[in-house]
């Protein structure tokens, strides 16, 4: 990775690698005190091995739910009412208000009269946040942490912190907005995996851009590809969410084109000297911006103003899709009837689990 013979500390990675092991070994004994397993046995055992659904929503997972009124909860007529496994449940049977399940002082319950329009809403919004220090089991948390302490950690070494925190919560976030608009309403979904979707981006476009002064660019491009499709197997397996991958994926792309040096054939166009020469401390032509704004713009070529361009493009459209949807996710509420099986093996019943069913 270039920039990575630097001698940084990848302050972000290790931080947040040390959280994630944290909140999950908190998360198992959560789930050890609640239902007497650390792991989720009954009603049905959780393939990632970790606590159950119900205990990770309590903690704080991605749960539509607790973030906003649905029509199919809110709306339920009063015979046909909407029931919540609790947290601490190890049969079918164990029933609590959705404000237990939610926690954090709870949401309001819905009426069941039939209207879907409920004043006050349910608006855990911090549900978008949370979910990327949490996951599904020990081979949810293995495979990410993995992937964090190599590829995302030689990532930050050579962008530095500063830029790999921005992209790393970014991706995660808008993982988790997208997930909300076209996952299951009624799935819980948690991980780092938008994150290190968006970070497998900027790997992805810094092996573009620097194609040609690549010793193996093709087994390179092999090695990103194979990341990708284990982890999107992954994420077809009950409590995890393929629409933050493609999410943080997007938001990764985007950020990435914005954040990161041009592509080297660009700058030797521009006789700007090798890519990312502001990170390795070469010579820069121009004088860095915050010291001299207006010689950091005086004698730019017009191609430097075209390629800024379209830098500014992708970022006031990734805004606006971003804005779309936490719009739609609030306000319109419109759902992909067939989008599940994008995040769900049709075995098992497993594109059922976020379903909201009447009792």
């Amino acid at each position: 990775m270039l920039g990575s013979d630097k001698k940084r500390i990848p302050f972000v990675v290790y931080f947040f690698s040390l959280v994630q092991a944290a909140v999950f070994i908190a998360e198992i004994a959560k789930n050890g005190v609640m239902t007497g397993s650390p792991i989720m046995i009954k009603p049905q055992f959780n393939p990632m091995i970790g606590p159950s659904t119900q205990v990770l929503i309590n903690m704080g997972a991605r749960y539509a739910p607790c973030m906003h009124n649905i029509k199919a909860i809110q709306g339920a007529p009063p015979d046909r009412p909407i029931y919540f496994l609790c947290p601490n449940a190890t049969t079918n049977t164990e029933i609590c208000p959705l404000s237990t399940l939610c926690g954090f002082g709870g949401v309001p319950d819905p009426v069941f009269d039939g209207n879907a329009d409920q004043s006050p809403a349910p608006n855990q919004w911090f549900r978008f946040i949370v979910p990327i220090f949490m996951h599904a089991g020990i081979i949810h948390i293995g495979f990410n942490l993995l992937l964090q302490l190599t590829v995302a950690k030689e990532m930050e070494q050579a962008i530095g912190s500063i830029r790999f925190f921005l992209v790393y919560m970014s991706a995660g976030i808008f993982g988790f907005v997208m997930g909300g608009n076209f996952a299951a309403p009624g799935i819980a979904s948690t991980g780092a995996s938008g994150s290190l979707f968006g970070i497998i981006a900027l790997t992805l476009l810094d092996l573009l851009y620097s194609w040609s002064e690549r010793r193996s660019p093709v087994k390179d491009l092999m090695f990103i590809i194979l990341d990708m499709v284990i982890a999107f197997v992954l994420g077809l397996l009950p409590g995890l969410d393929n629409f933050s991958h493609i999410g943080g994926f997007l938001m990764g792309l985007a950020l990435g084109i914005c954040v990161l040096h041009s592509p080297n054939a660009l700058r030797r166009r521009l006789d700007e000297g090798s890519a990312y020469s502001a990170v390795q401390g070469g010579q820069a032509v121009h004088p860095p911006f915050l010291k001299s704004p207006v010689g950091f713009f005086r004698g730019r070529k017009p191609l430097w103003w075209a390629w800024w361009i379209v830098r500014v493009a992708v970022l006031i459209t990734i805004i606006v899709v971003f804005v779309v949807l936490l719009n739609n996710f609030y306000k319109v509420g419109e759902q992909c009837g067939w989008c599940k099986y994008l995040s769900c093996l049709p075995i098992k019943d497993w594109c059922e689990l976020g379903a909201i069913k009447d009792s």
